[in-house]
């Protein structure tokens, strides 16, 4: 059961069949959902993830070429995912540090999900944290708006990116979103018995994280989160801003 400020989110109603993750950078989604999406996953839902960067601006370790860095992150990203029982990860290539809101964007991830045909997508948001600058990356600011663009109305507009239907990709419409970081959360995420499955999650980004504390950092952010869902001591929780798409 996926816990929700004390509700059973398979009681409102049931757990999504399918669920789709998009993010700016390899990493991202670890950060933000790895335990969710643990939870989601051991619930049966088919969970894939969208990249839409390729993390070529991120660190490099000592001996990799920077031109050898995206392909890295991409590596580790599909072991990531493979921590928390996704098999699916799709990366769409744009310039790490250069994303911007475009209709070329938006038709992309309206074709990633009008393939996937998720119930809920889960992405960044769009509105800048002030208290967590870090998690408003101008990336993550634009994969979530896009996201969203994309969402509605693209996806289920048949007359939104014409080019998609003749490629035989039919209107989809995305029944809820979560959306990660964002001010004003409106759901909290038990993840307490996912919480190791995300460290090992975020520990897969080997590049990344090696110098990182993990257990310090996402142990406070996790215990914090939880009690201000107003959960028990010793838990840990993930939170999002939901809404319903029409």
């Amino acid at each position: 059961m996926i816990t929700v400020t004390g509700l059973d989110v398979t009681a409102e109603p049931t757990v999504p069949e399918r669920a789709l993750v998009v993010c700016a950078h390899p990493d991202d989604v670890d950060f933000g959902a790895a335990g969710t999406v643990a939870r989601l996953t051991a619930a049966g839902t088919d969970v894939r993830y969208c990249i839409v960067t390729d993390g070529d601006a991120g660190e490099a370790p000592d001996g990799v070429a920077r031109a050898d860095v995206a392909a890295l992150r991409q590596a580790e990203q599909q072991a990531a995912a493979a921590a928390v029982g996704v098999d699916e990860v799709r990366f769409l290539g744009y310039p790490d540090g250069r994303l911007e809101v475009t209709l070329g964007l938006r038709r992309d991830l309206s074709a990633v999900i009008r393939e996937v045909e998720p119930d809920v997508v889960l992405c960044q948001s769009p509105e800048r944290r002030w208290d967590r600058v870090f998690a408003s990356h101008p990336d993550h600011l634009a994969a979530g708006e896009a996201t969203l663009q994309a969402v509605y109305p693209d996806a289920r507009n048949p007359h939104a990116h014409v080019e998609l239907a003749e490629r035989g990709l039919g209107p989809h419409t995305v029944r809820e979103v979560w959306v990660m970081a964002h001010p004003q959360a409106n759901r909290y995420v038990d993840i307490t018995d996912t919480y190791e499955a995300k460290l090992s999650a975020l520990r897969a980004h080997t590049s990344q994280t090696a110098h990182v504390d993990l257990e310090a950092l996402i142990g406070g952010w996790s215990a914090a989160t939880a009690a201000a869902a107003g959960l028990a001591e010793g838990r840990r929780a993930e939170a999002f801003f939901t809404c319903r798409t029409g």
